[in-house]
Formats: C-alpha cells, sequence, structure tokens
C-alpha cells in the first residue's frame, strides 16, 4: 500500500435482501398509513392490509430466515436486556454484529404494536365491530404508541452508530456492516 492510501475495513453480509425490503417497505407504508389515517379511508385499509401481510412474513422469517434475522440471533432475557442498555447510557455497550439486545426487543415491541394497529384497523371494517368505541380507542392508542417506538428506535440507532462508529442506516439498505472485531458479538 502507498502512503497515502486507506484501506476500508472489511465488511460481511448482516442483513439479507428479504429483511431490508421488509424494513423499509413497513417504513414506507406506516408513515402512509399514519398519515392518511383520517383523510383517505381505501389506500389507508390496503397499506394496513400490506402491513398485515408483511408482519406474517417477518414472524415466519423470523423462524427460517437468515442467521440475523431469526428470532433465536436477537432474543435476549430482560436482564440482559437492561445491562445493555445500562451499558449504553455510559457509551460502553459491546458492538453487536446483528440486532443488540436493546433493538431485539424493539423488534418484538414493534411487531406486537403494528399487529395490534392491524388487528383493530381491521375490526374496524367488520359489521361487528364496526363503531365500537374501544376498537378505535385501540387503534389510535397503538398507532401512537408505534410512533413512540419508532422514535425510542431511530434514536437507539443514532446513539449506537456514534458509540460504535458505524452507519447503521447504510447498513439497513446494503445489508453490509463492518466486519466483526475481537471484541464484538457475531
Amino acid at each position: 500500500m502507498e502512503t497515502g492510501d486507506i484501506q476500508s475495513p472489511a465488511t460481511v453480509r448482516v442483513w439479507d435482501p428479504l429483511v431490508r425490503i421488509f424494513h423499509w417497505s413497513l417504513v414506507g407504508l406506516f408513515t402512509f398509513a399514519f398519515l392518511t389515517g383520517d383523510e383517505w379511508q381505501k389506500p389507508h385499509e390496503v397499506a394496513g392490509y400490506v402491513i398485515a401481510g408483511l408482519i406474517g412474513f417477518r414472524v415466519i422469517w423470523g423462524f427460517v430466515g437468515s442467521r440475523h434475522a431469526r428470532f433465536a440471533s436477537f432474543i435476549y432475557r430482560p436482564s440482559t436486556v437492561a445491562g445493555f442498555v445500562t451499558d449504553t447510557v455510559r457509551m460502553k455497550a459491546r458492538r453487536y454484529l446483528g440486532h443488540n439486545p436493546a433493538g431485539g426487543a424493539m423488534v418484538i415491541a414493534l411487531l406486537l404494536v403494528l399487529a395490534a394497529i392491524s388487528l383493530s384497523g381491521f375490526m374496524m371494517t367488520t359489521d361487528a365491530y364496526w363503531g365500537v368505541e374501544w376498537v378505535e380507542e385501540l387503534h389510535e392508542a397503538s398507532a401512537f404508541a408505534a410512533l413512540g417506538l419508532i422514535g425510542l428506535h431511530v434514536g437507539g440507532v443514532i446513539v449506537a452508530g456514534f458509540e460504535h462508529g458505524e452507519n447503521l442506516v447504510r447498513a439497513m439498505i446494503t445489508g453490509r456492516k463492518r466486519a466483526p472485531g475481537p471484541d464484538d458479538i457475531a
């Protein structure tokens, strides 16, 4: 290597194309559905049905998908999640190649709240639950809970990216992250 050449760090594939398509489709569809809620009923419902389908796909992919897509690779005990968050606050959290414990908990929380939104939204289209106040309230509360979780997720991505010197948004676009070092958890 000549003087002045900068060698890029080695990268490895982490996020398979289906995980990335799922993620960015969900981002776009949730944004669309949230913004059109009371204003554009039919497209809002279609977005909701597609989101429900994506959730179903992600649950299946969580059992049979690629290594880092599988739930078994990122579901941790609550004490592990709490310890990771504590370490993150101190900026001493270990780097994980796939989802870290907080990120894994966020995936599960988002899937659950999105499922609640989808189910309550579907219920609102049926004769049995059309106009039922608690179903509408559940739908709206779940949508705002999802916004809160999304805010925490984005904040976590920013903090982890800063802490580990890594562009996690780019990783979710390309599927690649910096190869694990000796202190990282692959």
